[in-house]
């Protein structure tokens, strides 16, 4: 008995859920993720090389909207690896140390882009509050250092949930509401005592998104206090309308993480669907939602846009009247 006990808690790969008894759906299902997850990629890969390529685009605004999107699209390979493997070709084993590295990267990832958004809040205070000395303490050096400050964060605090994971025993193998590998799903699995992933996983999560979304917060009322301040109505509403992209961003990311962390604390109780639904809204919808929402309304990068479109229009322009000019020239040789 103890021989079996052995080769169970010894073996090396689980299985993940994706959305059970739907099986036969999975591929109508995976319809709408691939197309998700392409417009994700494209989006915020188009995102970082317009910033990228456009000079007068670096600035700290824009700087810290590419670093965002660079995160997202890290998010979003992260999980699309798993995620797009179960709905299109059925395959549910991931190794023991696949899915801790990537649970690892998606926590670290949550807690980088709960950074940046932090840092955006920053720069839209300091842009409205304080406009005079805006470049000269949003320098490109202190912005490197900060985004520097929030890489390692991520990286050095999220790091022990991981390894910890990996020390212990497990009983089960089945991840059960997920298609990807998180923190909360992995240690229900866990045969030993899970008291440190508990414990620091919580007071982690609320030492950094947790400390974040208090900050943007208490950003956004002094930003309000100043804004009201403005005899200005026009200037009022200007003002006002350089935060809606951030606050669409910070609305899409923390709904849903909280919604999720609620869930999995308060209400186990609650509907395995809603679980899983919650689960691919809180990895999938902010890369979704954050280009699109920054391309419409951020005037300079939707402009710089438009350039890149209508600048390919146009040499393409050229080449076709060129052929007919050629063909023209052809014809009128057969002629003579």
């Amino acid at each position: 008995m103890s021989a079996i006990n052995d080769s169970r808690f010894q073996s090396q790969v689980f299985f993940l859920t994706g959305i059970p008894g739907q099986e036969h759906n999975y591929l109508w299902i995976s319809v709408p993720f691939c197309l998700m997850y392409a417009v994700s990629i494209v989006g915020n890969s188009f995102i970082v090389f317009v910033i990228k390529t456009n000079p007068s685009l670096h600035e700290p605004m824009y700087i810290l909207l590419s670093m965002l999107a660079v995160t997202d699209l890290a998010l979003s390979i992260t999980t699309m690896l798993t995620t797009l493997r179960i709905y299109l070709l059925n395959s549910r084993e991931i190794a023991h140390d696949a899915c801790f590295t990537q649970l690892y990267f998606i926590l670290t990832l949550i807690c980088i882009e709960s950074s940046v958004l932090l840092l955006m809040a920053f720069d839209r205070l300091i842009a409205i509050c304080d406009p005079l000395r805006y470049t000269s303490i949003l320098t490109p050096r202190r912005l490197a250092k900060m985004l520097l400050v929030c890489v390692l964060r991520g990286v050095v605090l999220k790091l022990p949930l991981p390894i910890h994971l990996k020390q212990h025993q497990y009983c089960r193998e089945i991840i059960p509401t997920r298609s990807y590998c998180t923190n909360g799903e992995v240690m229900k699995m866990a045969c030993s005592d899970i008291t440190f992933n508990i414990f620091y996983g919580l007071w982690i999560a609320l030492l950094t998104e947790g400390l974040d979304s208090l900050l943007i917060l208490l950003s956004y009322v002094m930003i309000l206090k100043t804004v009201l301040n403005i005899t200005s109505h026009t200037q009022c509403l200007r003002a006002l309308n350089t935060c809606v992209s951030h606050l669409c961003a910070v609305l899409s990311f923390y709904t849903p993480y909280i919604s999720v962390t609620v869930m999995n604390r308060f209400m186990k109780s609650s509907s395995p669907l809603a679980q899983i639904l919650l689960g691919y809204i809180y990895v999938m919808f902010p890369p979704l939602l954050n280009p699109i929402v920054y391309s419409v309304k951020s005037k300079h990068l939707r402009a710089r846009i438009v350039r890149i479109f209508v600048r390919r229009q146009g040499n393409e322009r050229p080449k076709t009247q060129a052929k007919a000019s050629c063909s023209t020239c052809i014809l009128s040789s057969e002629m003579t």
